[in-house]
């Protein structure tokens, strides 16, 4: 039996704030959340943390267990993979279990998936429900779909500056800084976290001393790869990157 809109919505924002809590561990895999339910009941949540793991829709299901796997709805935010890689096919574990309805917010745009996930579960008599979500979904995985798609590195470009574009003075001015709000800067620490790397110019170095680092207190990965163009050697040798 189908659960209604309401309920459909509600356990897919639980998806995708699971996948959201594994951003910053599963690069370059794309984050995935996955919540199984039923009777109204979530029996089994699971997300994606590193790659060569066990994806999240099998660890939904092997937290619900076989009893309440079976019939259940499994709500995810990208589609199950189709294809043998580190891992086997997440479409399979899901049939397997059986699983009698998938709501998924977006195709996975991996070519070697690309809605063949969706196909097999069909194929195997799974309700498959998709695009609840979807442009939410888009956007937590945009870095992936690029990469994915082209090879190329997802680059954020972020620059502070005031209304009429300027940038803050320097420390021998003595006038402060900050010209961004806490809250912009928070948002500044949440995009160093759900990146693999940092770049700045040496000027950057030269005039702030920055350290360059992700300051969310966040679960990562990887320590946060800090990158200088630097091509006549400028940093200053004492300078919180170097020391660091």
């Amino acid at each position: 039996m189908h659960s209604s809109p309401e309920q459909d919505a509600r356990f897919m924002r639980e998806a995708l704030t699971l996948a959201q809590a594994g951003a910053a561990q599963v690069s370059p895999n794309p984050a995935v959340g996955a919540v199984l339910v039923k009777g109204g009941r979530v029996v089994g949540r699971g997300m994606h943390t590193y790659e060569g793991r066990k994806h999240a829709e099998v660890l939904a299901i092997e937290d619900a267990g076989p009893e309440h796997s079976r019939g259940a709805t499994l709500y995810l935010n990208l589609e199950p993979c189709s294809h043998y890689g580190r891992t086997p096919p997440c479409a399979d574990a899901v049939i397997s279990a059986g699983v009698s309805r998938v709501v998924c917010a977006m195709q996975d745009p991996n070519p070697e998936v690309s809605g063949q996930g969706f196909v097999r579960l069909r194929a195997a008599g799974v309700v498959v429900d998709v695009g609840m979500y979807e442009a939410e979904a888009k956007e937590l995985n945009e870095s992936f779909a690029k990469w994915i798609r082209t090879g190329r590195p997802f680059v954020t470009l972020k620059a502070g500056m005031s209304l009429d574009g300027k940038i803050a003075p320097g420390k021998a001015s003595g006038v402060s800084r900050w010209i961004t709000s806490e809250a912009a800067r928070n948002h500044a620490q949440g995009l160093r976290h759900t990146h693999d790397a940092i770049l700045v110019g040496v000027g950057t170095v030269v005039a702030d001393d920055p350290s360059l680092t992700d300051r969310t207190g966040l679960v990562r990965r990887r320590p946060l790869l800090r990158i200088v163009v630097d091509e006549h050697l400028k940093i200053p040798i004492h300078s919180k990157l170097v020391d660091s």
